[in-house]
């Protein structure tokens, strides 16, 4: 009589489909807790004070506690506010156009959220931003209301006058101009913009920004310009 051992269990070694299945999901886990962990700028203005955060998470629009608690957060000097760019999304909750200038003014920001976080009157002024693809603004605290959005242009689009962001330094390269009246937050209607194309001089075509005459000349170069009301 043959006598049988003891079976032996043997894990047949995964097809190529599934390596291949395995790596697709790995690579796509990763893609999602990369994506998950990028960090979004916040700055916000209180009490004559600038603190700028880096968050990993959406923070509740002018919760300055949540923000402390959940963000990191450093406070900067007015004066030691420089022009600087932002690649990624920015939100700014602000009280007052007093710091917004030194903020934004001459920056190249892509993705801008503005929130007022009082029930402050604010003048017609207007803040010069660079580059700018799409903004949205919050005036819950002084007109309940939904979060409007503006998309200026597609971030899949690609224009020769463009470079990547990386690569601006300053208005010198800026082909896209926005100018951003800050009247609309007194108001209840939508947001509004239109662009004009081909402006090859900004301070002689719009005499009237006074502090825009230090706006660079380029040769040979043209502006998009956008209003946004």
């Amino acid at each position: 009589m043959r006598m049988l051992g003891h079976a032996e269990t043997r894990m047949a070694p995964p097809s190529g489909h599934s390596l291949l299945l395995i790596c697709v999901l790995g690579i796509f886990a990763l893609d999602c807790f990369t994506r998950g962990q990028k960090n979004s700028t916040l700055i916000f203005t209180r009490e004559n004070t600038i603190r700028k955060c880096s968050c990993s998470a959406d923070i509740q629009d002018c919760d300055y506690s949540l923000a402390s608690l959940m963000c990191s957060c450093k406070t900067v000097l007015p004066f030691a506010v420089e022009r600087t760019s932002y690649s990624g999304r920015l939100t700014i909750w602000f009280t007052d156009t007093s710091a917004l200038g030194l903020l934004l003014n001459f920056t190249l920001v892509q993705d801008l959220k503005l929130s007022l976080c009082s029930t402050n009157t604010l003048p017609t002024e207007y803040l010069a931003i660079c580059g700018l693809k799409r903004l949205r603004i919050n005036t819950e605290a002084k007109h309940p209301s939904p979060e409007q959005s503006l998309l200026i242009r597609s971030g899949g689009e690609h224009d020769p006058r463009e470079q990547p962001p990386s690569l601006h330094t300053g208005w010198q390269t800026c082909m896209y101009a926005s100018f951003l009246d800050m009247a609309l937050f007194n108001r209840e209607s939508s947001l509004k913009s239109y662009s004009i194309e081909n402006v090859a001089s900004i301070a002689n075509n719009f005499p009237y920004f006074s502090h825009f005459k230090t706006f660079p000349v380029l040769s040979n170069k043209s502006y998009v310009v956008t209003f946004i009301y």
